[in-house]
């Protein structure tokens, strides 16, 4: 499975309509979706389709056609990212009408390209879980665990100050155990 790491956006015109096609990460959908419709007041459609794991590791999927016919728009879409094995990927399409009907098939065509040719120009990696944790440790350790941190590439989501120092931690579940190894070797720390 792979994943979309940041935003990218491009632009596909056929028979003067023309297809803004933009994928985000999924996590960013709803404010996406949200910010086009106020810059793209005069646009027709905005066709959606999106992929994401769930807590339970199933993969979610859905799909507007927001207007077009059923099944001309938002289901192409999914196909794409469904057969580039994406998940926690979100792709929007705002088409503005040229005036030239496409009819179903070209439709189809339309925005499985639209979002085809979205797909070249994106950072596309390996998808990667990650894991939420929490380490508590004491004050004099708190600048010698950030760097550890840091040096392994394990994100710090927050720090709660309270007796002790409880770190928020995002991560692989790799890289946990490679920092818990150095954890434990330099004695730093009795639990991770």
């Amino acid at each position: 499975m792979q994943c979309i790491t940041s935003q990218s956006s491009i632009t596909l015109e056929i028979k003067k309509s023309k297809f803004i096609t933009y994928i985000s990460p999924y996590s960013e959908f709803n404010e996406m979706m949200k910010s086009l419709k106020k810059e793209h007041t005069k646009a027709r459609h905005f066709v959606y389709a999106y992929r994401y794991l769930n807590e339970f590791n199933q993969v979610v999927e859905n799909s507007s056609d927001d207007g077009e016919p059923k099944g001309t728009s938002g289901r192409p879409a999914l196909s794409v990212l469904s057969g580039a094995e994406l998940i926690n990927t979100s792709v929007i399409i705002v088409r503005y009408f040229g005036g030239i009907r496409l009819g179903t098939g070209g439709l189809v065509k339309a925005y499985s390209d639209a979002v085809n040719l979205v797909l070249k120009s994106s950072v596309i990696q390996e998808y990667v879980k990650l894991e939420k944790k929490k380490l508590y440790i004491t004050y004099p350790q708190l600048s010698q665990i950030e760097y550890l941190l840091t040096q392994y590439e394990i994100k710090i989501i927050d720090k709660i100050f309270t007796d002790k120092i409880c770190l928020n931690l995002e991560a692989s579940s790799q890289d946990y155990d490679k920092i818990s190894r150095e954890l434990f070797r330099d004695n730093i720390l009795e639990d991770l």
